[in-house]
């Protein structure tokens, strides 16, 4: 059995059709450090998989908002528009949006290999039989 799957690990399904990107990310962040369960421990990887899909029908507030990739080279800072990024690569822009909200530390990798995001409606999840899950809303 690999290292990150256990027994007790539980998949969990996210529509992100309509959902405000920053709410959705920090719920899901939530869920992938594993804070919903009774046995949370801030230094260990007990978190559950998380499943979003319809990644590319995601609600942001900001319009000005640009994302930054350094190459390491002379000349290699890129920046990409929120805008571009959501109409190009709506997967990663959740999976910037989340990574944010996790720690900085050696389990942030860990965390991440536990989320799945597809910008349309199937995935190829079925057989974990993932949970349906609705996010709260705030007034």
């Amino acid at each position: 059995m690999p290292r990150n799957l256990k027994k007790n690990d539980t998949w969990f399904h996210v529509n992100a059709e309509g959902k405000v990107l920053g709410r959705l990310a920090s719920q899901v962040a939530v869920i992938l450090r594993g804070k919903h369960k009774k046995s949370f421990s801030p230094h260990l990887n007990e978190g559950d998989f998380v499943v979003v899909t319809n990644a590319d029908k995601i609600k942001t507030t900001s319009t000005d908002k640009v994302y930054y990739s350094y190459s390491g080279y002379f000349g290699g800072l890129r920046e990409t528009p929120q805008d571009v990024l959501k109409q190009k690569h709506p997967e990663r822009l959740i999976e910037l949006a989340v990574k944010g909200m996790l720690p900085p530390n050696k389990l942030r990798a860990r965390f991440l290999k536990k989320l799945k995001i597809y910008a349309g409606n199937e995935h190829p999840h079925v057989a974990q039989k993932p949970i349906d899950l609705e996010l709260k809303h705030h007034a």
